[in-house]
């Protein structure tokens, strides 16, 4: 590598390359961002629900996963039959979750429906299920019947719930449940980082995922507060996309150059656990 001569000087090409080498090579001062945008990412927030089916085929949705560089995800559906295919399709990479949805009209009353125990309850018995949910719940119906056998199955037979919710609700059903390990959809959509922060250092068995939060790096740039929270509790977050409608299938690769961009912000090993180590580590063997 030449440094002085052939017109680029000391602020020239090569000494740019020397900088990028030196951000390589050593650990724990950040990644560049070239190298991010080749990070593997586990994605803890993906829907194949019915309206998907005919838009695209289990190949072509995997497809999708693979220019995003998903290597693993996170799938639940409504109705469940969409994990099911996906699954059966890449049993290796697809960590199955049961929503409590038949079709959409189950998701405000689902908490109180003797009959979606029993779908949930028939379903489990195939043994794939790594949790229950995406559920969307409010704090009201945190202790409703459905929920507290839904959270003693979870305990009993060492499953997660997946609960869209916002922070009173969370800290509700972490109280309530204990024993329970629960991945937070969203980070509550709208909490802030200091009450994440909070709720991480109060609940050991919580996990947070951060599909639809812009916010952590407004402009691309990671905002201070959720790096803070990020350098605090490292093992503890997880990336996602969240395909609630089938457009947000077309939005799975920018949205995750757009994660790989903010990843890129924090040291190495953060990076490397947010994007995929968590995930791997948390769902190893499904």
């Amino acid at each position: 590598m030449t440094i002085w001569g052939n017109g680029r000087g000391v602020l020239g090409v090569d000494v740019l390359l020397l900088g990028w080498l030196w951000l390589t090579v050593m650990p724990g001062i950040g990644i560049s961002a070239i190298q991010a945008q080749d990070l593997p990412i586990f994605d803890a927030h993906i829907h194949y629900s019915e309206p998907d089916w005919e838009a695209l085929t289990p190949t072509q949705a995997l497809a999708i996963l693979d220019q995003a560089g998903v290597r693993r995800a996170l799938v639940s559906s409504t109705p469940d039959d969409g994990t099911l295919k996906l699954y059966e399709h890449a049993p290796q990479r697809i960590v199955p979750f049961l929503r409590p949805y038949r079709t959409r009209q189950d998701m405000g009353s689902w908490h109180s429906d003797p009959a979606v125990q029993a779908y949930v309850e028939a379903r489990l018995k195939r043994g794939i299920y790594k949790g229950i949910g995406e559920f969307h719940l409010s704090a009201a119906h945190a202790d409703a019947p459905v929920v507290k056998r839904f959270a003693a199955l979870a305990a009993e037979h060492r499953l997660w719930l997946q609960a869209h919710v916002d922070d009173v609700t969370v800290d509700k059903l972490l109280t309530l449940y204990p024993e329970v390990n629960i991945l937070w959809a969203h980070a509550g959509m709208s909490a802030s980082a200091a009450t994440v922060g909070q709720l991480l250092d109060r609940f050991p068995k919580l996990w947070v995922e951060l599909s639809l939060r812009s916010d952590v790096a407004p402009g691309g740039k990671l905002d201070p507060a959720w790096r803070a929270v990020f350098l605090r509790h490292p093992e503890r977050f997880l990336v996602g996309t969240d395909t609630w409608t089938t457009s947000r299938w077309h939005t799975v690769v920018e949205g995750m150059r757009f994660v790989r961009g903010w990843l890129a912000q924090l040291p190495r090993e953060v990076a490397e656990q947010i994007a995929y180590r968590n995930g791997e580590r948390l769902f190893a063997g499904s």
